[in-house]
């Protein structure tokens, strides 16, 4: 199971370093196997500077490229070729510097000195795709003018980065399959060796403004599920999540889908409380049905995959087919 020291510490307010986490950890029984440096854009932006175009001229033997002197505030302006038709005199611009690894669309490209076109390159101005922070493909990424020549990009971009801790349960640990559940044990832990923590309440307060539900629920399979509950909200806008969020998300592995989708793994994954989102209108007959799978039915769940289900498989359906594999994955396009 992974867990982020980041998401942690919105539970527990602690000044112990990752490793020492790790530690108390592994000592009451939650074995962390690993670590792993994460970061909300891959690579960090190491290397990346904010440099200015001191000149821009025609490359003398291509017509898509330029070829601009760049201060990055050490040393030499650097030469570098660039084929951005949006490149100009007197912009601050991304610079990734010889040595770089940049990871456009997740291949490793590292930046050397080269020549091109018989003009010598020092380096590289970058677009937002190609740095990973944002898909704009169409020109340079051009920054605001007020940033400091020299400095490095991530400490403009609110680059996060966190360490992943690789812990293994045992199944009769389903407290501990969360982050609060995991920064219970901590707090626990650390209270015992006098260390001074804070654990953060997850209470909130939900007040239901619709004086009845449109939705029934019918449990078919008591022995499996003997209580299912849900809540009803009207006003929901369908669109990207905050970054906030998406980073929460790719710490421990997973991508980002949408606000909604996004939500239910983030509950699931914070508190430990499995959670499915469906669309009302995508619940046939207004009733939600959890039962055992038929023989023969199948499921295109979320990733894309057809699923064939087997007749042990809990899911939760609507009056006519499955929404999703219970607790486990939903149907592609019912969220």
């Amino acid at each position: 199971m992974k867990i982020s020291y980041n998401w942690l510490k919105q539970h527990i307010n602690t000044e112990l370093s990752a490793s020492e986490v790790a530690k108390y950890l592994t000592d009451i029984g939650l074995e962390v196997e690993g670590m792993e440096e994460s970061s909300s854009v891959k690579g960090g932006l190491k290397g990346i500077v904010v440099g200015q175009v001191l000149s821009c001229i025609q490359h003398p033997n291509a017509d898509r490229l330029k070829v601009a002197k760049v201060n990055i505030g050490a040393g030499n302006p650097l030469s570098i070729v660039c084929g951005a038709p949006n490149v100009a005199q007197g912009q601050k611009v991304a610079v990734a510097t010889i040595g770089t690894t940049l990871y456009f669309q997740d291949n490793p490209i590292k930046i050397k000195k080269a020549k091109l076109r018989g003009e010598l390159s020092e380096g590289m101005i970058c677009a937002e795709d190609e740095l990973g922070v944002g898909v704009d493909h169409d020109g340079i990424m051009v920054l605001d003018d007020n940033l400091i020549i020299g400095s490095n990009l991530s400490e403009y971009l609110n680059i996060e980065n966190d360490t992943v801790f690789e812990i293994a349960l045992t199944p009769n640990r389903a407290d501990a399959m969360s982050h609060y559940g995991v920064a219970r044990d901590l707090h626990a832990v650390l209270n015992r060796y006098n260390i001074k923590s804070q654990l953060n309440s997850v209470k909130t307060v939900f007040r239901n403004s619709l004086n009845e539900s449109k939705i029934n629920i019918q449990i078919l399979n008591k022995k499996k599920c003997n209580r299912y509950a849900g809540i009803l909200i009207d006003g929901i806008k369908v669109n990207s999540s905050p970054k906030w969020l998406q980073n929460r998300l790719k710490s421990i592995g997973l991508s980002s889908i949408n606000c909604v989708v996004d939500v239910g793994n983030f509950v699931m994954h914070n508190i430990g409380q499995p959670l499915h989102v469906f669309d009302t209108k995508k619940i046939i007959g207004n009733t939600v049905v959890v039962r055992n799978a038929k023989k023969g039915e199948t499921l295109i769940t979320l990733d894309e995959q057809l699923r064939n289900l087997d007749e042990s498989d809990l899911v939760i359906c609507n009056k006519n087919f499955p929404m999703c594999i219970a607790g486990v994955l939903v149907g592609l396009n019912l969220a």
